[in-house]
């Protein structure tokens, strides 16, 4: 019986982190056989953030052959990240160009998160928070669901602690401390708790760059009722569609 009981706690525990592990890349390069080798053990990746809209302004050339790949390679969750360009302008014409190339190419994507960092990239606090505000309506309006990436060391000079219009979605941080979990985390502008936690950049996985994620198992179900307005869409709520 207790050797029954340690082999159920050790199947369970690694259950937990194949639900758990993922990836985000901001490059092409990895077609579905590069996935599967991410997705298979010895260090298995369970879901990947794709990049699908450039810091100049662009639409990534890349997003819809590789969130196909990561689909095809047996990923269980993926989804997408833009990062728009603040001095571009016409905040509503970016995600509506990221999010239409995503529909017109028949890209299946849980969520769209918002990357909210480089303060070199933006401008004065007040234009960074209505063009913020810019992004989330037009997201709102297509029927996206929304996240954002960030951490305080970012949106502090970026926002401002005082604005705490991010924290009604999911946020998805970094911290570089090679540790997932979610120990480090300290509440911010709004934000009591995370869903996200990028622990590693700049690493490599099955010959692919990549940047290392992790929540912990099952959270993920629980996304829309921490942060409902990011789960208030036209279409059904589905963060796996």
């Amino acid at each position: 019986m207790k050797a029954v009981f340690v082999l159920a706690v050790l199947s369970a525990a690694a259950i937990g982190v194949l639900a758990t592990d993922g990836i985000d890349a901001s490059q092409g390069g990895c077609d579905s056989s590069c996935f599967s080798c991410i997705v298979n053990p010895p260090n298995p990746q369970n879901f990947a953030i794709i990049r699908g809209y450039c810091s100049d302004g662009t639409v990534d050339p890349n997003v819809v052959s590789t969130v196909a790949a990561a689909w095809a390679g047996g990923m269980s969750h993926v989804d997408v990240y833009m990062f728009p360009c603040p001095t571009c302008g016409d905040p509503a014409g970016q995600v509506s160009a990221a999010v239409s190339n995503l529909a017109s190419n028949g890209v299946q994507y849980g969520m769209l998160w918002f990357d909210i960092e480089g303060p070199a990239y933006w401008m004065d606090q007040g234009s960074n928070q209505a063009f913020f505000n810019g992004l989330v309506s037009q997201a709102q309006a297509m029927g996206v669901t929304i996240g954002v990436y960030t951490s305080e060391s970012q949106w502090s000079p970026i926002m401002g602690d005082g604005f705490t219009a991010g924290s009604a979605f999911p946020i998805w941080y970094a911290h570089y401390d090679n540790d997932p979990s979610f120990d480090d985390w300290s509440p911010f502008a709004g934000w009591s708790s995370p869903a996200i936690k990028q622990y590693e950049g700049t690493d490599t996985s099955c010959g692919y760059g990549v940047d290392r994620d992790w929540y912990p198992d099952g959270s993920r179900e629980t996304w829309p009722l921490k942060w409902p307005a990011a789960f208030n869409v036209t279409k059904p709520v589905n963060i796996v569609s």
